[in-house]
Formats: structure tokens, sequence, C-alpha cells
């Protein structure tokens, strides 16, 4: 489908207002001094288990750690979230415009980055 001007516009905006949101996600997951929030989990008996490095454990408590910014993030750009059917189905997240639900971008929710020594940012 050939995009108009708007929607260029809009492709451009959506990028730069994630790159945005993805930047200020590293203060709601880790502290100052690179600490994850979450350090495990605990049962009804108060054991706690820390978080092994196994990536379906650290997916899924990013997913739900970062749900309620990325429902934030989509209302305030006025769109619709559409998620996968099943757990390993992709993309994660589909942010549907509102306008327009021809305008649509997809999001996969990946737990490895690297952190880039020059500048400190978090790189997905």
């Amino acid at each position: 489908m050939k995009c108009d001007d708007g929607k260029i516009v809009l492709k451009g905006q959506f990028k730069q207002y994630l790159k945005n949101f993805v930047d200020s996600l590293v203060e709601h997951v880790s502290s100052n001094d690179q600490q994850w929030t979450i350090k495990g989990f605990i049962d009804i008996y108060k054991n706690i288990y820390s978080i092994s490095s196994d990536t379906k454990i650290l997916s899924k408590i990013l997913e739900i750690h970062l749900f309620p910014k990325i429902l934030e993030f989509a209302q305030k750009y006025s769109f619709n979230i559409v998620l996968a059917d099943h757990q390993n189905y992709y993309p994660d997240i589909s942010f549907v415009f509102k306008d327009d639900e021809r305008i649509k971008f997809a999001l996969d929710i990946k737990t490895s980055y690297r952190l880039s020594t020059s500048n400190r940012n978090v790189t997905f």
C-alpha cells in the first residue's frame, strides 16, 4: 500500500515516540546502579526465589512489569493495543491507530539488550 504524506510522518513520529518511550523504561525496570527493580518471586510460604537467566522467565516478568507503561504509551498517542493470540506468536504487541485502523505497528519484546559503552543507553 502506498503511503500518503500523513502516514509517512506518522511512521516517523511513531518511531521517535517509541524510542523515547523505550529510553524511559530503563528507569522503570532498573535502579540508578543498574540493578533490576524486580529481584525474584515469593510463594505463599514466604519463600523467596531469585530470578534465573532463563529468557522465558525474564520475558514474562518484563511483559507483566512493563504492560501498564505500554498501555499508557498507547493511550497517549491514540493507539489501541492488539496482543498476540498465543504465547509464542509474533508480534507480541501491535499498535493500531484509533483514527485509521489501517495504520499498524508491531512490537516484539526482547529480553536481550546491550549497553553502549559510549553513552550508556540501552539498545534493543
